[in-house]
């Protein structure tokens, strides 16, 4: 039998939400997103997109969650930045310094996009097959 999807998460692959999110409209916040969103597909193409934490700010969409073998990351939009938060970003080298935000925690960093601000494709997705092999590690053992 197959195991039951859990309440308020939409388990889809990434690419069908992603050409859902393509036909909406957005502001700088959601293309910055949609950006992200390619950058991670093109890193691992087996990634799987979730949308969880549905909230009224969000009621409709909810926050997207990239996983494979465990969650990777999160992709939410904020007033001011586009904020991708890693799971377990302080277990990750992160050489080109792309961690801006949630430095002080143990287990998760982050990364905040502002407007017009272009993030280094190949750090990303350096660190997002990281984060991957990191899970794939864990879930052995």
């Amino acid at each position: 039998m197959a195991p039951k999807a859990k309440t308020g998460a939409t388990a889809k692959p990434a690419p069908r939400l992603s050409e859902q999110r393509k036909r909406e409209d957005g502001d700088w916040r959601e293309k910055t997103l949609a950006r992200v969103r390619a950058l991670i597909l093109t890193a691992d193409p087996e990634m799987v997109e979730e949308r969880k934490w549905r909230k009224p700010s969000n009621a409709m969409a909810g926050v997207p969650v990239w996983s494979h073998h465990g969650i990777v990351c999160t992709g939410e939009k904020y007033k001011k930045v586009v904020k991708m938060t890693f799971a377990k970003g302080a277990s990750l080298k992160d050489p080109s310094g792309l961690f801006n935000s949630s430095l002080a925690g143990g287990t998760r960093r982050a990364i905040d996009v502002a407007e017009g601000e272009e993030l280094d494709a190949k750090a990303l997705k350096a660190l997002i097959r990281a984060a991957v092999a990191l899970n794939k590690s864990s879930a052995r053992g």
